[in-house]
């Protein structure tokens, strides 16, 4: 198979080169393409979706603790609502809504505050009691809940669909995918982008966007920018399929997990690790699964007899405050980046991908506001850290 998507092998520049074929990689050259800029290659050193993307486990939330969070989130939805109308594929995308349980005071109390603020956002959200969830999911203990909030238009997709349906989708408008393809350097003359090094060849452009998620921090260090980002290994477990009862994502900070059904019957559920060190690391560990399935069977009982099927690692690019860093360098002319989505990219990526898209063609995003996103923010001491992350 080739490592090309509908490109002409002689072809060797492109007005913006895009490092990375994630959600966000995609996302991005979709939206360059849809808004008229055909001349947009994407380079992943592995197949699509290979990243985080793909070992993710599809969340999309709009229940942020930051308000511009949420202003964020909630255009990516109205995008995921379009996807297959506009994109042209079914990505398995279910509004289920996410149940947000809580079982600390200072969480239950802030959580009464976020509520408040997504509600003047327009967000439709609701605070429940403990009794409420009971009620409403008798299958789920709530021995230890002070109280739960949930959004009906929150929901979760299939990943590597989405990644599938941008790409054929850029094929279709004529940009252009390299897969198996790594950028091993980025070329820079008198502090303007000029061309990208890959192992399929060299290629002059105008634009390079860093959409390397794991990498981010060491693709940028090719052009002598600093990005602040860690990345941390996370760890899912898949269950076998059963009927499908439960449609919302379930998820606790405080708790410290996730968990949803997959339309096709899976139970897909996860949770951090506050020992986890920084680095690529792939293995996975009996650790986790001992940890999470004692956990999970205690507030999910009806887990205590399904089998466990798989079990994967991913990589969580952090930044400081647990938001993404997305903007254009001031350093180097025609570098951007869009990184540090600490565990958030799937579900923002439309939004982030159509504000880049335009900033990189208008010079301003004219639909969602992602200035507050930018590198920048870290000289300012008074950064608003993203409490809502698992």
């Amino acid at each position: 198979m080739s490592n090309i998507i509908n490109v002409n092998s002689n072809s060797n520049q492109y007005n913006v080169c895009i490092i990375g074929g994630g959600i966000t990689g995609t996302a991005l050259a979709y939206f360059l393409c849809k808004l008229g800029e055909r001349s947009v290659a994407v380079f992943e050193k592995s197949y699509l979706s290979s990243g985080s993307t793909g070992r993710c486990a599809g969340g999309i939330r709009q229940q942020w603790s930051t308000r511009s969070n949420v202003r964020l989130a909630m255009r990516s939805v109205k995008l995921f609502e379009r996807f297959k109308e506009d994109v042209g594929m079914d990505i398995e995308y279910f509004q289920g809504g996410y149940l947000v349980l809580s079982y600390d005071e200072e969480e239950a109390a802030q959580f009464e505050k976020n509520v408040q603020m997504q509600k003047e956002e327009g967000l439709n959200v609701e605070i429940l009691s403990p009794r409420q969830v009971k009620e409403k999911y008798p299958y789920i203990n709530t021995d230890g809940l002070l109280m739960a909030t949930f959004c009906q238009t929150d929901g979760h997709a299939n990943p590597h669909k989405a990644v599938i349906g941008y790409a054929q989708a850029i094929r279709r408008m004529g940009g252009h995918i390299y897969t198996h393809t790594e950028v091993k350097g980025i070329d820079v003359q008198a502090g303007k982008v000029i061309g990208v090094d890959t192992s399929n060849g060299y290629f002059k452009c105008n634009v390079v966007v860093n959409a390397a998620g794991p990498w981010s921090r060491e693709t940028s260090e090719m052009v002598g920018v600093d990005l602040p980002t860690e990345s941390y290994r996370h760890q899912i477990i898949v269950t076998e399929a059963l009927e499908n009862f439960f449609p919302m994502m379930a998820i606790s900070f405080s708790g410290n997990f996730y968990m949803r059904q997959t339309q096709h019957g899976q139970f897909v559920l996860g949770q951090g690790d506050k020992d986890e060190k920084p680095g690529i690391n792939y293995n996975v560990t009996f650790r986790f699964e001992e940890e999470l399935i004692s956990k999970m069977v205690r507030t999910f009982p009806f887990l205590k007899n399904v089998r466990m099927m798989r079990h994967w690692s991913g990589m969580y690019n952090m930044s400081p405050d647990a938001q993404p860093i997305i903007g254009q360098s001031d350093k180097v002319k025609g570098y951007y980046y869009a990184v540090g989505y600490s565990g958030h990219g799937f579900m923002v990526a439309p939004a982030v991908g159509e504000a880049l898209a335009e900033l990189i063609l208008f010079g301003k995003s004219l639909h969602t506001d992602i200035s507050y996103l930018d590198v920048k923010r870290f000289e300012n001491m008074t950064i608003e850290k993203e409490k809502n992350v698992v």
